[in-house]
């Protein structure tokens, strides 16, 4: 099941509230990209890459099988793919990480698993290609 949660009600101009989390529950399975600029937690299954202005969580039972891109990331589940996040990266202790890491702050709790490579050395963790559709779009 995919739900939104909305913790403001809409404004009053008609614009959606972005400061919603949408959740992949327990039990569902999700095929294709995501694209969001709210929060994203997944209890399910992504089979794809999810790309967020704000915040991915993944629960215990969450897996992903694509790439995520997102402001900050909070991981507990299985995650196989590339990462990059522009700020804070948490993977926790149930996390079984595999795959690439780019991001500006990394922290890693005991027990955690991760098998790949982790890259901080940029101020911020935007790949080379997101940076120059940055200067096309200026």
């Amino acid at each position: 099941m995919l739900r939104t949660i909305k913790e403001k009600k809409m404004a009053k101009n008609g614009e959606f509230d972005t400061n919603t989390i949408t959740t992949i529950s327990i039990g569902t399975v999700l095929k294709g990209d995501i694209s969001t600029e709210g929060d994203f937690r997944i209890v399910g299954k992504l089979i794809g890459s999810i790309r967020s202005t704000g915040k991915v969580v993944v629960g215990q039972n969450g897996i992903i099988e694509g790439d995520i891109f997102c402001q900050n990331a909070d991981l507990s589940g299985t995650i196989t793919g590339n990462i990059i996040v522009e700020n804070l990266l948490l993977l926790k202790a149930s996390v079984n990480m595999n795959g690439s890491i780019k991001t500006k702050k990394l922290s890693i709790e005991s027990g955690a698993t991760f098998n790949g490579s982790c890259d901080m050395s940029h101020s911020d963790a935007k790949t080379s290609n997101e940076k120059k559709q940055d200067q096309k779009e200026s």
